[in-house]
């Protein structure tokens, strides 16, 4: 029954799709825009999230340390918060009243309603996928491995690059690519920090939600296009070697 439940709405999707309308509306000017934008923001947000996540991850992997908890609670908060809210609060805190903006006002910078915001609510909302994951692959890794490279005496830098990140390669390659598929999916954190000007922060999520209040034809298509591009996502990380399912972000960090 659950299968059915998750099937049946993507059944429902391709009756609806007509191959001559599909190919007419491919070349539409809003789908190729709301494409654009949502790939360019999307990969952005996932690069900042890897290069902003691995310390963090490597962080949370190591010893406990005092206030660990609350560091964990902060990192995977986004993945519980209504993402209406979390747009909210990053509004409140980016805004012009905001600290962050207030910051940022002085160098003549404003943050909300632009290009850049739609990625600093991706990378909010997304933040926490590729953490968890690869927090699991470095925990994973035999200690064996580390104590050989410090006997060589060998900087803690030289390990992290040469041990820990070679060794966890599969957690995160799949949490980058879960992190970038969250991020490409976003819409209520978006739409809340960002807004919806087309050509500016419409992304096909939210072009999705135009469409079906006035062309059902259009969210037809930018519906099926993130369908696609997310199962071949999904695909192409589990037929790599070692990733999704059984690579070490199946396991719990840690243990």
């Amino acid at each position: 029954m659950l299968l059915v439940l998750l099937a049946l709405p993507l059944v429902a999707l391709l009756l609806h799709v007509k191959a001559e309308q599909l190919l007419r509306r491919l070349a539409d000017p809003a789908v190729l825009e709301s494409l654009r934008l949502s790939l360019v923001t999307s990969t952005a947000a996932a690069a900042a999230v890897v290069t902003l996540g691995l310390p963090v991850a490597y962080l949370l992997a190591g010893p406990s340390f005092r206030g660990k908890r609350l560091v964990e609670v902060l990192v995977d908060l986004p993945m519980v918060l209504p993402p209406t809210v979390a747009g909210f609060l990053l509004l409140l805190a980016f805004g012009r009243a905001g600290l962050g903006g207030r910051a940022l006002a002085a160098f003549g910078l404003s943050l909300p309603f632009t290009t850049l915001a739609v990625v600093v609510a991706q990378v909010f909302m997304s933040a926490p996928f590729f953490i968890n994951a690869a927090r699991a692959g470095f925990a994973s890794v035999d200690r064996r491995y580390r104590e050989a490279a410090a006997t060589l005496r060998a900087p803690a830098s030289v390990v992290f690059l040469r041990v820990m990140v070679p060794l966890s390669l599969p957690s995160l390659i799949a949490g980058a690519g879960m992190s970038w598929a969250r991020a490409l999916g976003e819409f209520g954190a978006t739409i809340t920090f960002a807004g919806n000007l087309p050509g500016r922060t419409q992304t096909m999520p939210l072009g999705v939600y135009v469409a079906l209040q006035q062309d059902l034809e259009l969210a037809v298509t930018l519906s099926l296009i993130l369908v696609v591009m997310s199962v071949a996502l999904l695909l192409g990380l589990r037929s790599l070697p070692g990733i999704l399912p059984g690579a070490p972000l199946a396991r719990t960090p840690g243990r």
